[in-house]
């Protein structure tokens, strides 16, 4: 297509087919363009291109950052990957190499085309509630146990799906809403980013799913700052996250003030629920006796300041006993395709310690908080 001057070729690949890879040197070698497009994002070309990019990682500061369950997410998706890879003898994102290693030959001006991934995750994140979060976590993190073979119709149905579409797929289903930052932004942003490429022709390697997509957006300005902020949070779980500490204690003071003994057994329940769902949590990532414990203190202190969590403790505390060496670091690509691989590995493992220890201290607060309820209707 032609635009502004400028011809545009785009390229619809499948992400686990190694026929696209082909096609993709052919096109950019006949072509000989000024600018190839990838889509990819700086994070995911780094993944690509530095096989030891993962020893750079400073472990304490993605809990501080409270990347932890991102993070997870990556390594879900990358299980995923690698199962498929491993299945099929298929190398995913072959295509987008090659065209890295097609756009060097000819010495062509290489775009980094799509959004951050950790934007796109951000955007998802923001779009499906608290349950929503907690579906789409539970999911990612089965599908680490799901060893079932891929068959051969849906490889080829993967084929016409954008990658991250693939993993989340059954999810979109009943979260319509996600198509919004998944497909149709993205569409936008890359169709952006390949026509302010240099240049007057530009080959953009892409996935099939975004072809259609981006040959409608692509006629279209965007505006690539929008789509690339992080949305403001909705103010209402901030008030929720200080109303239910607010109302706890203020019910237990009370009934501490009108029935002692009541009250005192209202302390010890918040603090026996959640104290031991997320110690249960910790102990489920096998985690160290010492962050099972910290777990244990942590979290009744932490379910009232929403500012806290629990597994920020846990983790900490697991990652001083249990620190990642280069080892870790080193096998965390292929540890990550098997369950085995996610609870032995120290970095996934200091992970799950932070993810189980929060999600049982979330449960705790539930119970706990409803008990305390019970016994304060109790007691009047």
């Amino acid at each position: 297509m032609h635009l502004d001057g400028k011809e545009f070729i785009l390229i619809g690949t499948a992400h686990v087919s190694k026929q696209s890879a082909e096609q993709v040197k052919e096109v950019i070698e006949a072509e000989r363009p000024d600018s190839v497009c990838i889509e990819l994002d700086e994070q995911r070309y780094q993944s690509i291109t530095e096989g030891n990019a993962w020893r750079d990682m400073d472990i304490f500061k993605v809990i501080k950052e409270k990347k932890a369950t991102l993070l997870l997410i990556n390594l879900a998706i990358s299980s995923f990957q690698k199962r498929m890879a491993k299945q099929f003898g298929i190398q995913p994102g072959q295509e987008m190499i090659q065209g890295i290693e097609s756009a060097k030959e000819i010495g062509a001006d290489l775009v980094l085309a799509d959004r951050n991934i950790q934007i796109t995750f951000s955007r998802i994140w923001q779009n499906v509630g608290l349950w929503g979060k907690a579906k789409l976590l539970v999911q990612l993190i089965f599908s680490i146990f799901d060893k079932e073979s891929i068959s051969e119709e849906e490889l080829e149905k993967m084929k016409s799906q954008d990658m991250l579409d693939t993993v989340l797929h059954d999810f979109t289903v009943h979260f319509p809403k996600l198509k919004t930052p998944l497909i149709d932004e993205r569409d936008q942003y890359l169709s952006q980013k390949i026509r302010e490429a240099p240049g007057k022709k530009i080959v953009a390697v892409l996935g099939a799913a975004h072809v259609p997509g981006i040959t409608k957006e692509i006629e279209k300005e965007h505006d690539v700052e929008r789509l690339s902020q992080v949305p403001p949070k909705s103010k209402a779980p901030k008030i929720i996250a200080w109303t239910i500490p607010i109302l706890i204690l203020s019910i237990i003071a009370y009934t501490f003030y009108t029935n002692p003994s009541a009250g005192l057994e209202q302390t010890l329940s918040w603090v026996l629920w959640n104290g031991s769902l997320s110690a249960i949590g910790t102990a489920i990532a096998l985690g160290h006796p010492l962050a099972i414990l910290t777990a244990f203190i942590a979290a009744p202190i932490t379910s009232l300041d929403p500012i806290t969590a629990a597994g920020w403790f846990a983790g900490f505390v697991q990652a001083y006993f249990r620190r990642p060496n280069v080892a870790d670091f080193e096998s965390l690509s292929e540890d990550v395709q098997s369950v085995k691989g996610f609870w032995s590995n120290k970095v996934t493992r200091i992970l799950l310690v932070v993810v189980f220890s929060n999600l049982g201290s979330s449960l705790g607060t539930f119970i706990g908080g409803a008990d305390v309820v019970r016994l304060f209707i109790e007691s009047l």
